[in-house]
């Protein structure tokens, strides 16, 4: 005999929740529709129905907020303009402001202003006045307003703290995890809920504050966690030393790595959806002296400029590249350090030219990005599918433009010359200090000077310097010999308005928010090929250079201090090996 099935239990709406619904409609703000409509949605929810109508966009979020201020008779508050101080959020921890939906917005004298998604609840309200101390003043928000503005200004660590805390409580012999060589153990203790929550704080964290890369580093006695923003390394969390193997395992389950292997490295990925941002990240994990070290790089499509205008390139230069990269056949170079952004400029190039009419073909180490309309190949070095054997099997496929990921050997910069030589547009990568060098580098390779010079056409080097954030950006004058010593003229130096960065939440208090590029294009004229037949010093070609309009990366870096972009810290750290 079959059973009944369980009847759903339907809540009335509270009677604050029906006058709030009525003064919307007497005010001709919501129609009776949308109210009847919002009053059935809360009737099986718990959600309040000032957020469905927000949601449903029966109304707006500012409007709502109002109403329900004068419900309450409580003044509202815009939370997308009022922005929190700093001081006032470290009276507050983070897990009493998540559970409870308060938000401390400035704090005057003995005065502490929060706003509240419910702000009848009394109990919250002396709680807090006897967690801080203060008179406490309350403003009306809406709750998903003050969600994400919790999301937005409050910094992770306190919410990482309780998931530690419920790690301890809940495995109570945790130390002993942190060398224990069973597989099931490690298992287990991955799923744990406090684990599992952590490593998702930290991926999320990370998105939020731009970083490029999550590096997760066991010590002796200690366990250290490291973002990777603008460039720069930062100290996010230290967790205890016992959840390293479990935080490990985690990330290794979700890149389908073997959780028991931890002799040798390992390489895998993630795909993870975090908001409405599809996120790629590449994981590699080593064998350090007190456990496996392991890197996440984060991959955001949503966040990938392609754009050639947009890189930093200056006009004249924008306009060197765009004619290289329209030219029918050679060798256009890109060169700079790991980290430097020639993925990117590549990548640009290749949208310029991605047209139906146009067969695109990449061999990469890795594939970074999903491009649509171009083949991408992921070479296998491992299985002897390297740079070299991809680009003649480029060849039989009737490419028009071919991208090699990196030319190491000279192997790869001879084929790649000859393709160029026969026709097709090749774009790579070097490894090399500044453009003029880039010659001298083919050269060692065992690339002859005439092969060189018949297949090249374009040279950029580049490097990415930090922009000065743009919502705490304050004049910071510098001294005329600091400014002389980074390469202004004396009479520059002594006019010249720099700025820096003050640091604030926007920024995560350094003072720096995204990077800009730095370039220096060099076009192979005439005059210069011929010298490099000559085989003149690397001096002389960058002399040539400059003479057919190439700036030098200290230049470039220069302009972007001129224009407010950069600062001079910045200029000094990033072109400190520049000429």
């Amino acid at each position: 005999m079959g059973t009944e099935p369980q009847s759903v239990k339907h809540h009335p709406p509270p009677h604050s929740e029906r006058l709030l619904g009525q003064m919307l409609l007497k005010a001709g703000l919501i129609t009776q529709a949308q109210l009847d409509a919002a009053l059935a949605t809360q009737r099986h929810s718990s959600e309040r129905i000032a957020s469905i109508l927000a949601r449903d966009g029966a109304i707006t979020e500012a409007r709502l907020a109002t109403c329900l201020g004068q419900q309450c008779g409580v003044e509202s508050v815009d939370l997308s303009a009022d922005k929190p101080d700093a001081a006032a959020l470290k009276l507050v921890p983070a897990l009493f402001a998540h559970q409870h939906l308060v938000l401390p917005l400035h704090r005057v004298g003995t005065v502490l202003t929060v706003a509240m998604a419910n702000p009848g609840n009394i109990t919250v309200i002396d709680d807090l006045r006897f967690m801080t101390g203060h008179v406490i003043a309350v403003k009306i928000a809406l709750e998903t307003a003050i969600k994400g503005a919790l999301n937005k200004y409050y910094d992770t660590a306190d919410r990482a703290l309780e998931h530690v805390r419920d790690f301890e409580k809940q495995t109570p012999d945790a130390a002993q995890v942190v060398d224990e060589l069973d597989p099931k153990v490690l298992l287990r203790a991955s799923e744990e809920a406090p684990v599992m929550k952590l490593v998702a704080l930290i991926m999320a964290d990370a998105t939020k504050k731009g970083a490029s890369d999550i590096h997760l580093e066991p010590y002796e006695r200690g366990f250290r966690i490291r973002f990777r923003i603008d460039g720069v390394l930062y100290e996010v969390m230290s967790p205890p030393k016992a959840m390293h193997a479990a935080v490990t395992s985690r990330v290794k389950i979700m890149a389908r790595l073997d959780i028991a292997e931890r002799r040798m490295p390992q390489d895998g990925r993630i795909k993870l959806d975090i908001g409405d941002r599809e996120l790629d990240l590449r994981v590699s994990t080593i064998p350090t002296l007190f456990g496996e070290k392991v890197v996440m790089r984060l991959l955001d499509r949503a966040s990938l400029e392609l754009d050639m205008g947009k890189l930093g390139l200056e006009p004249e230069a924008l306009t060197m590249v765009e004619q290289a990269i329209t030219a029918p056949y050679g060798t256009i170079l890109v060169t700079g350090p790991t980290g430097s952004g020639k993925t990117t400029t590549l990548y640009s190039a290749l949208m310029r030219l991605n047209t139906i009419g146009t067969n695109i073909m990449t061999c990469e180490d890795p594939v970074e990005y999903n491009l649509e309309g171009i083949n991408q190949v992921q070479v296998k070095p491992d299985i002897g599918l390297d740079f070299a054997v991809m680009l003649r099997s480029f060849l039989r496929q009737d490419p028009d433009v071919i991208m090699v990921g990196e030319i190491r050997d000279f192997e790869t910069a001879e084929i790649a010359a000859k393709a160029a030589l026969t026709g097709h547009l090749v774009l790579s990568t070097v490894h090399t200090n500044d453009a003029p060098s880039t010659v001298n580098r083919l050269i060692s390779m065992g690339l002859p000077a005439y092969l060189v010079v018949a297949s090249l056409n374009l040279i950029v080097a580049q490097r990415l310097a930090r922009r000065v954030c743009g919502e705490c950006r304050t004049e910071a004058p510098a001294s005329p010999t600091v400014l002389e010593s980074i390469g202004c003229t004396p009479e520059e130096a002594k006019n010249l308005v720099t700025y820096q960065g003050k640091g604030c939440m926007s920024c995560s208090d350094t003072g720096y928010r995204g990077r800009i590029g730095l370039f220096e294009v060099m076009v192979l004229t005439e005059e210069i090929r011929e010298a490099i037949l000559r085989n003149v010093s690397t001096a002389e070609l960058q002399v040539l250079g400059m003479k057919y309009g190439m700036k030098t990366l200290r230049q470039s870096a220069l302009e972007k201090l001129r224009e407010g972009v950069t600062s001079v810290t910045e200029v000094a750290r990033i072109t400190a090996m520049c000429g």
